[in-house]
């Protein structure tokens, strides 16, 4: 039986009309295609979606939306053209590798599943649906393996068991909580199709980049109030470190004497789950130390501004 991703669709395409974080007219669109959706309409809101793409042809989530309605259609092969087409428009939004890697996975083709799941998690390394999925495609290959091997040798009890016990762990469907979490069906893999992505527009992307120039900027004139103050209240040290030391380990170079220098360039920003993700090539320079890295920044929007939740090298 063909899993249903309507409740998904719904909740979304609502969640956007009435936040008011899309253009009014997608807003509209959106709106209505949920409405058409809620009463069982799915070939109307397709035509919405359709119609709004007509005069928005670049427009992300519409696309995302109408690869979605199209899954929910049943037409996999429609809505895997949709999200290739958009992956190769939108290269650094990780849903729509998700997504496809869920349709390849219908088809069992879960080598090709296994390579769009690794992109997600290498766009978005906290991906934690890709990273579900990814777990039961390997689950599924393993499986695989084992029958193969049993073909070969039927008498290797040991590939026989491990079999077993695959098969009896992956009673559930995915998304399941507990052993049977971990079963790939192809039926049930479908259910796992991720939401629509948050795609932001140039002013976002420019808001954005502007927030890690001005951290820079705080960074190098030792402005530490400035400077924290673009941090998140649940900003999560690197390395599990305190709050408070990783505060002081900051503060120690601010406090020495002599020119601090901070340069952000080749900054890239991705938008996804809620949150912007942006990389970029960081040179510190000091008295003590001069050094140039690959700087990944995982912000989230709160009271109206950009706020640093994560901060690692590379």
């Amino acid at each position: 039986m063909r899993p249903s991703l309507l409740p998904a669709i719904r909740s979304l395409l609502l969640a956007w009309a009435l936040a008011g974080v899309v253009p009014a007219a997608l807003a509209d669109d959106l709106a209505e295609a949920q409405r058409l959706l809620k009463e069982g309409q799915q070939a109307a809101a397709l035509e919405r979606i359709e119609d709004h793409l007509a005069s928005n042809p670049g427009d992300a989530r519409g696309r995302f939306s109408k690869g979605l309605i199209l899954v929910e259609m049943g037409r996999p092969a429609d809505a895997m053209t949709v999200f290739s087409k958009l992956i190769e428009d939108y290269p650094e939004l990780p849903e729509p590798y998700n997504n496809l890697a869920v349709l390849y996975a219908q088809q069992k083709q879960y080598d090709k599943a296994r390579t769009a799941l690794e992109m997600a998690i290498r766009i978005q390394p906290n991906y934690a649906t890709a990273y579900e999925n990814l777990g039961d495609i390997h689950a599924r290959l393993a499986g695989q393996a084992y029958e193969k091997a049993l073909q070969i040798d039927p008498a290797r009890k040991a590939a026989r068991l491990k079999l077993s016990r695959m098969r009896e762990a992956g009673s559930g469907s995915l998304g399941d909580a507990g052993p049977g979490a971990s079963r790939l069906s192809d039926a049930a893999v479908a259910g796992k199709a991720d939401r629509v992505p948050a795609v932001a527009g140039d002013a976002d992307e420019k808001e954005v980049a502007r927030t890690i120039e001005a951290w820079a900027r705080a960074w190098s004139r030792k402005d530490a109030k400035a400077y924290f103050a673009h941090y998140a209240a649940d900003f999560r040290a690197p390395r599990g470190m305190t709050r408070k030391s990783w505060e002081e380990g900051r503060l120690r170079p601010m406090r020495k004497p002599g020119r601090l220098q901070v340069e952000v360039e080749d900054i890239r920003v991705a938008f996804a789950d809620g949150k912007a993700t942006v990389r970029f090539r960081q040179t510190f320079s000091s008295p003590a130390l001069t050094s140039t890295v690959a700087k990944t920044l995982v912000l989230v929007r709160s009271g109206g501004r950009w706020l640093i939740q994560e901060e690692r090298v590379g």
